[in-house]
């Protein structure tokens, strides 16, 4: 799984929601991506849960390019804790995507396969997705 090795401060803000992708929202390394259509959060789990999809249906085929990584840590406290006692510990971690953002590119394997593929990674996850290819 995904996780930073260092990070400054342990716990963050939620951050606000809303707004859509400035940066990342063009296929940069490969010829086919998949495009996030909303916005949510996408834990390291998801993450790779995506990314085994993709690997095993190219059986190692090709390359695969992640373009998230979850800098943004999730605080929770144990079920059954009263009001008080501060923030809770650091449970998991997350990446914010929003509507546009490429999360996952590709390369090296055909039209057909490439769309599958992506389309079982998009199932894995939280947000609406959409295939796209380079120069189309």
């Amino acid at each position: 799984m995904l996780l930073p090795k260092k990070v400054k401060f342990r716990k963050q803000h939620r951050g606000k929601r809303g707004g859509v992708a400035t940066r990342s929202t063009m296929i940069s390394f490969g010829k086919f991506g998949l495009k996030s259509l909303d916005a949510n959060w996408i834990t390291s789990r998801q993450i790779e849960a995506a990314r085994r999809a993709i690997t095993h249906f190219i059986k190692r085929e090709g390359r695969v390019w992640i373009r998230i990584f979850p800098h943004q840590s999730v605080t929770a406290t144990p079920n059954e804790t009263r009001m008080g006692g501060g923030k809770g510990s650091v449970s998991h971690y997350v990446a914010t995507v929003k509507p546009g953002t490429v999360m996952f590119e590709m390369d090296g394997v055909s039209t057909a396969v490439a769309t599958k593929a992506l389309k079982l990674a998009g199932y894995k996850l939280p947000v609406k997705t959409k295939v796209i290819i380079k120069g189309e």
